[in-house]
Formats: structure tokens, sequence, C-alpha cells
């Protein structure tokens, strides 16, 4: 599974036990399609995603109810902003070609200025979720069951 491949990954490198911050990770499924431009491979063309999303948030102490932040209020903004923008929309380049065409047939579309990379939609992802007030720590977005792009607070 790609949650469990997701949390052993994201212990790689740590000492858990000398490690002094407090994090969560809230995980969020989601369905989306893009395709890459400036690319030769099969990507290049309109195809679809069932997407993980890891989003990450850390704290030097925990608040008064012994919580980094509440599960559900992860949720009710990022997945509720998700749901709004990404979930079963294609998301595009802004200089995609098919823009146009796409838009006069109704497609519901979510324009992005760099190409839709897993690697772009992770760091897109995380800024929209610092702009909603949440202070990820770091995004992972599983674009396949065995591959993830991280973006992260350096």
């Amino acid at each position: 599974m790609a949650h469990e491949r997701g949390y052993a990954a994201s212990l790689r490198g740590r000492d858990t036990f000398g490690d002094r911050m407090h994090a969560i990770t809230k995980t969020i499924h989601f369905s989306y399609g893009h395709r890459l431009l400036d690319y030769a491979g099969k990507c290049r063309f309109l195809h679809g995603h069932n997407g993980l999303l890891e989003v990450e948030i850390e704290a030097d102490k925990l608040d008064r109810r012994g919580m980094v932040m509440d599960f559900s209020d992860v949720s009710r903004v990022i997945k509720g902003w998700l749901d709004e923008h990404i979930d079963h929309k294609m998301v595009l380049a802004k200089r995609d070609p098919l823009v146009k065409t796409l838009s006069a047939t109704g497609e519901p579309l979510y324009l992005i200025e760099d190409n839709p990379t897993a690697e772009n939609l992770a760091k897109h992802i995380y800024e929209q979720a610092h702009t909603l007030g949440i202070a990820v720590s770091e995004v992972r977005l599983w674009e396949t069951p065995s591959s993830y792009a991280r973006y992260r607070a350096t």
C-alpha cells in the first residue's frame, strides 16, 4: 500500500528517539488528470491519476489539547481546497495549447503556471496550504502506488 510505503519512507533517515519534533501526517485521496509539456514520454498525453497526498505538520510543542493540530481541521481545510480546485479536474499548465479547446467543451480545468509534474503539484499544494493558514512542513504526492514527489520546507 502507498500509505505504508509512505510511512516507512517518512521514518528513513530519522532518529525517532532523538528527534524532539512532534509531527502528524494526514493522508488525502483524490483524482485528477494532467499531461506534461516538453516531455517525449507517454505522459505527454492526457491521462489521469488516483493520487494520494500526505501532508505533514510539525511542531516544537503540542497545543493545549495535546495536539500538533486536529486531523479534522487539516482535512477540512486541505481536502476542502483539493475537492474544490483539483479533484476530478484536468490540471494543466496555463501555456498548454489544449486549454482553449478543453475550456470550450466545458472540461473542468485547474491551471497552474508550471508544467503539472508531480514535483510541481506537490510544491503548489504546499504553497496553497500555507496560504490557507496550515503551516505544513512537507507534502508528498503519490502519483502512483510506487512513485511520489515531495516538497519540504527548508
